[in-house]
């Protein structure tokens, strides 16, 4: 059964940082793409960053340049290092698997099954 985990979630302070993990069981996820995705109260869930089989990265427009996604294969695992976090970066942060990461930001229309994922307040 293939499962995410999501954990790394927490309060931080504006200017602050976290770093969220995607433990995946039940399937390898280095040759797959995987993405990061969020959920503010009240607000449709959508894509924040995605991560190639190749390594490839894509970030929408509002965290490019203060979050960062990796994977650790040895651990079955994506990360994303999120730096200089804003009180708009308040959301339940997801991570699952898109066709591609070219199309990354459309998998919120379609996917009806999520993980439980881990949220991140950003307060002072």
């Amino acid at each position: 059964q293939v499962q995410f985990v999501e954990s790394g979630g927490g309060l931080v302070q504006p200017g602050g940082s976290l770093r969220l993990s995607c433990a995946a069981s039940g399937f390898t996820l280095n040759y797959e793409a995987i993405g990061w995705f969020r959920q503010a109260p009240g607000k449709e869930r959508e894509g924040v960053s995605c991560i190639s089989s190749d390594d490839s990265t894509v970030y929408t427009d509002s965290v490019k340049g203060r979050f960062t996604i990796s994977r650790d294969n040895a651990k079955n695992t994506v990360y994303l290092q999120m730096n200089s976090l804003k009180p708009e970066d308040t959301a339940v942060y997801y991570c699952a698997v898109p066709p591609s990461c070219a199309s990354y930001y459309d998998l919120p229309r379609y996917l009806e099954v999520w993980g439980q994922g881990t949220l991140v307040t950003v307060s002072s």
